[in-house]
């Protein structure tokens, strides 16, 4: 099945509102998801006998620029049996410096695989994926601070007393 065809059967099924926007310039075309149909998208994706989209290859977490106020979170889907790919991404705003964490509803449920992945994601861009069942650091240790993949990250100076920044400047000295 092509992109056009995975495409409309998204469509039929929840509408053309549910894609916000499509990609096909690239080397794989990819559709955007309204975020609060992302899971339901997912497990129709998995379920739809013609299409069975029964692998999640990746989810990545992506803050594309510090001029906009949102962050991205990109799932590239295969089906084993029938050889088909596909790659969604979903956006959510939210506000810089602010404590206050974005949000997607977790696909963990769909595929199993996305539990690492997810948790990943809120470790290094600080995306809380609601419904996960360990949203916890998977990398960074527990009271590490800040999310360190986000482009306004600023590393600390100091990390349980051990210098962490390294500063090029002083190679020399």
């Amino acid at each position: 099945m092509n992109f056009e065809e995975i495409k409309n059967k998204i469509i039929s099924r929840f509408g053309e509102a549910v894609i916000i926007a499509e990609q096909t310039d690239q080397l794989q075309a990819s559709l955007s998801i309204a975020l609060s149909s992302i899971k339901d998208v997912c497990l129709f994706l998995r379920d739809e006998p013609e299409l069975f989209f029964d692998y999640l290859n990746c989810l990545s977490g992506v803050d594309y620029s510090t001029e906009k106020s949102e962050l991205s979170v990109v799932y590239h889907l295969s089906s084993i049996p029938f050889k088909h790919q596909l790659v969604l991404k979903v956006n959510v705003p939210f506000e810089r410096g602010s404590s206050v964490l974005p949000v997607v509803p977790s696909v963990s449920e769909v595929w199993r695989s996305a539990d690492w992945h997810e948790r990943e994601a809120f470790d290094m861009y600080g995306i809380n994926f609601s419904g996960h069942s360990d949203m916890r650091r998977i990398l960074c240790p527990d009271d590490w601070e800040g999310f360190p993949l986000r482009k306004d990250y600023e590393p600390a100076e100091v990390y349980n007393g051990l210098k962490i920044k390294f500063d090029r400047s002083s190679e020399n000295d």
